[in-house]
């Protein structure tokens, strides 16, 4: 845990409690209690993401939908630096590797999430998401410095895919979600998110806070051109669709991100991730309560299994007990 801890270099923001703690070997594989609280709620907040992807792509493409997002992103980041004072210089090093990481965390999923969802409905993109954990599973094994995977982490993956066959069998019988290019073009993300959570261990000593106002203004200057070059400037664009922007970079993005990151060098790649096992349930909860979608035995079944993978990947309730 300290090892991993080190490599991500956002230690910065963390309290004395914390650090006590790491120094004195708090074991990296159990997560506390208020890490879950705070995984939680990020994982019900992203799950909605792609109920407001949907109301954006009314009036703009794909490419603009990431743009928009990232910008917004990056604003309330810079503004909440300027606000705190928590601004220092980096390297040119740095730099690179955060330009890297806007591509990898933000840039290119943010865009293949709307361009699947084109085809697919929003519930299906949360369901696929759902996939994050296990590529990060996966390349964290074989990732130099990542975590290794045991048998309670590999016993979560299958219980999530579980979850995900469950949920997702309602969502393909449905006539708009069965393409199935929408589908293998949205598992682009969660191998692109698994890539971004190994390779920003390589920003030691950097804050939190900076890392993810970089990383978003570089995502944001990377798609400037594709957009313009692709869709173009949106010729009309709705009230429902500005709103909709606003409160996807701000608070689902921006603020977030800020949270998960902070997060991420206590509980680890792999647990972090599983936000995204919970993300389908409120994505599938705004298509019943906002779209009208009905909710059946498979949806309930799915989301056990899912939770069982919490718990799996945790590993503390089948932790032998030490007298």
């Amino acid at each position: 845990m300290r090892a991993l801890f080190a490599g991500a270099g956002i230690c910065d923001g963390l309290d004395k409690r914390y650090r006590w703690r790491l120094s004195n070997g708090m074991r990296g594989d159990a997560i506390i209690d208020r890490d879950w609280v705070i995984i939680i709620a990020l994982g019900f907040g992203w799950g909605t993401t792609f109920f407001f992807n949907e109301m954006l792509l009314r009036d703009i493409g794909p490419l603009s939908v990431s743009l928009v997002r990232v910008s917004i992103a990056a604003v309330t980041v810079w503004v909440y630096l300027a606000a705190t004072g928590q601004y220092k210089r980096v390297s040119a090093q740095a730099l690179a590797a955060m330009a890297l990481l806007g591509a990898l965390m933000f840039a290119i999923p943010f865009a293949i999430y709307p361009l699947g969802q084109q085809y697919v409905a929003s519930a299906v993109a949360g369901i696929v998401n759902a996939l994050t954990p296990a590529m990060v599973v996966v390349i964290s094994h074989f990732w130099p410095g990542g975590e290794r995977a045991t048998l309670h982490k590999s016993l979560g993956v299958l219980a999530g895919f579980l979850g995900i066959l469950l949920l997702t069998i309602p969502a393909f019988n449905s006539g708009e979600s069965t393409r199935l290019f929408g589908t293998l073009v949205i598992v682009l993300a969660p191998v692109s998110y698994a890539c971004a959570m190994n390779w920003v261990r390589r920003l030691s000593g950097t804050p939190v806070p900076v890392m993810v106002a970089w990383a978003f203004s570089f995502a944001a200057l990377l798609l400037v051109p594709a957009v313009l070059m692709v869709e173009g400037v949106p010729a009309r664009v709705t009230g429902a669709s500005v709103a909709s922007g606003v409160f996807l970079g701000t608070v689902l993005t921006g603020a977030f991100f800020l949270i998960g990151f902070q997060i991420l060098p206590r509980a680890g790649a792999t647990k972090t991730s599983t936000v995204t096992f919970i993300a389908p349930i409120s994505a599938l909860l705004i298509g019943w309560l906002v779209l009208g979608e009905e909710l059946g035995l498979p949806h309930f079944l799915g989301m056990g299994a899912i939770f069982l993978g919490l718990l799996l990947i945790d590993g503390r309730v089948f932790r032998p007990k030490v007298n």
